[in-house]
């Protein structure tokens, strides 16, 4: 019985820390089967010469607008990412409701300078909540897989309005809300939920992020969301303009939820060096690598290890599969239902497949 489809002859880096080595891929019902020599494929690509690799998750994207009309998702799935995260930095399109549309374009437009006519003619909004926006993406066919996170930007503007945007502090009951519907964006998929500290984020009208002076009890309260069902990985970007302080608002996201955060560190030209002697040695300290416990280990961590903790981040997560079967061109994505997700794209100086 021949394999539904062979990748035959390339060079294999499978991810594991194992020595490259010539090898067949074979795929049978969206999944591999084999690695080795393998039987013939009703359809081969002659890899020879090419890499062959797991497809690359790219955790940090903003194609929360493009995803609604973009089935390539270019560039990213050139360069052999087959899935891509959505809703960081706190900014995305849900939950919205109908009167709210225009701002959450400015924001978006603003932070990631994205045009918002693209934005305004590309969106459909079929969706008012969290649940609402995952059921439209996965109703789209797409070369990739994608997963969002739950952006507190959205969340804020839906629960408290024009308050929100302003970033008038929320009240007790608004941050039950938000932390009720982040849990229940998780529990419905999402992959968790994203926040934004820092000055650099403005609309396109030049205000700041709605959540760039949330309270640290709002912050650790949302989180606490995720911690209820159990669920979900934290994402924030800051300035650290204090690092102690602002490092125990974000790390308090952590300690009180229990649920993995993961930090986007930035170097300015003012101190070019704040990030590590001052962000780091504050995570770095005891109490704190409690909360972390992968600090200060990366350089002995394997990439079996990154590679397993991937899967675990995103099990339990809904990933909206990709719809096309390897094809010929110069991007190729198994489709991924169950983790098939191989990189087949010619690259750089090491060419991929």
């Amino acid at each position: 019985m021949p394999h539904d489809f062979v990748i035959r002859g390339g060079t294999v880096v499978d991810g594991t820390g194992a020595p490259r080595r010539t090898a067949d891929v074979a795929i049978d019902h969206g999944r591999i089967s084999e690695v080795g020599r393998v039987g013939a494929g009703r359809e081969e690509i002659d890899a020879d010469g090419l890499l062959v690799t797991p497809g690359f998750v790219d955790p940090h994207t903003h194609f929360d607008g493009q995803v609604s009309w973009d089935p390539v998702l270019a560039p990213s799935s050139w360069h052999g990412v087959t899935t891509a995260v959505l809703g960081n930095c706190g900014v995305g399109f849900a939950p919205v409701r109908p009167s709210d549309h225009n701002v959450l374009v400015e924001l978006m437009e603003g932070v990631e300078d994205i045009p918002g006519t693209a934005l305004h003619e590309g969106l459909d909004w079929d969706w008012e909540s969290f649940p609402d926006y995952l059921d439209a993406l996965e109703r789209q066919r797409r070369d990739v897989d994608v997963a969002a996170r739950v952006p507190h930007g959205a969340l804020r503007l839906y629960v408290m309005g024009e308050r929100g945007a302003a970033r008038e502090p929320a009240t007790d009951d608004e941050v039950a809300e938000m932390a009720r519907l982040a849990g229940e964006a998780v529990e419905a998929g999402a992959l968790g939920f994203t926040t934004s500290r820092t000055r650099n984020h403005r609309t396109s009208r030049g205000d700041w992020t709605p959540t760039l002076t949330a309270a640290a009890s709002e912050l650790a309260g949302i989180a606490d969301g995720l911690g209820s069902v159990g669920k979900g990985v934290l994402q924030v970007v800051s300035d650290f303009t204090d690092p102690r302080e602002e490092l125990s608002s974000v790390l308090g996201m952590a300690e009180s939820s229990g649920r993995p955060l993961s930090i986007s560190l930035s170097q300015v030209p003012t101190k070019p060096e704040g990030w590590r002697s001052d962000t780091t040695t504050t995570i770095s300290s005891p109490r704190r690598r409690s909360v972390l416990p992968g600090w200060g280990s990366r350089s002995s961590t394997s990439t079996p290890t990154r590679s397993r903790g991937w899967r675990r981040r995103l099990s339990g997560s809904r990933t909206m599969r990709c719809a096309r079967a390897c094809r010929p061109g110069s991007t190729r994505s198994a489709p991924s239902s169950g983790g098939c997700g191989i990189t087949a794209a010619s690259g750089f100086s090491d060419r991929l497949i």
